[in-house]
């Protein structure tokens, strides 16, 4: 199974893919989706979603994760990853994929075993998981392959409990 994990911004939205074979966890590709400050908003979520589009249509996934929204402090930046989210959401739609949604302290306790693990623990532990020489950059690209292998193991969880 090829999971997609994508970690919705504006201005970096990552991405990663992740497959599954056995017990092993190996990268397909990440990489982060850029855009300027420059840019309309409007041109900005068209290049997220063009990019996202064009990278689902070249490795085909069959399950596209994705972070639910959470802010307790700084809400003004909720309204344009909400847009990215929004733009996200549509190329998952376009594209047939099932959705998985999980919160940050979701990922972060299926990545780490710890639900309010740091950041560097996070990038740490997908650097290992995924038997990388040197961590992801950005970080948004290492939170989206978190996501990603978040999304194997909720796949592998559902699938084994339709099994009982």
């Amino acid at each position: 199974m090829l999971a997609l994990g994508i970690d919705p911004g504006t201005a970096i939205c990552g991405y990663g893919f992740v497959e599954t074979r056995g017990n092993r966890l190996i990268p397909h590709a990440y990489g982060s989706i850029f855009t300027t400050p420059e840019m309309r908003m409007e041109d900005r979520l068209m290049k997220i979603f063009d990019e996202l589009d064009g990278l689902i249509k070249e490795y085909h996934p069959d399950v596209m994760g994705v972070e639910k929204l959470f802010f307790n402090r700084n809400v003004t930046t909720a309204i344009p990853v909400g847009q990215a989210r929004g733009v996200v959401l549509l190329a998952a739609a376009k594209n047939g994929l099932r959705l998985v949604e999980r919160t940050p302290m979701q990922i972060k306790l299926d990545v780490t075993g710890y639900g309010k693990a740091t950041k560097q623990q996070v990038i740490y532990m997908v650097t290992k998981l995924l038997h990388l020489e040197k961590p992801p950059k950005p970080d948004d690209t290492a939170d989206a392959l978190a996501i990603a292998i978040c999304t194997t193991y909720c796949m592998h969880s559902i699938a084994w409990r339709n099994q009982l």
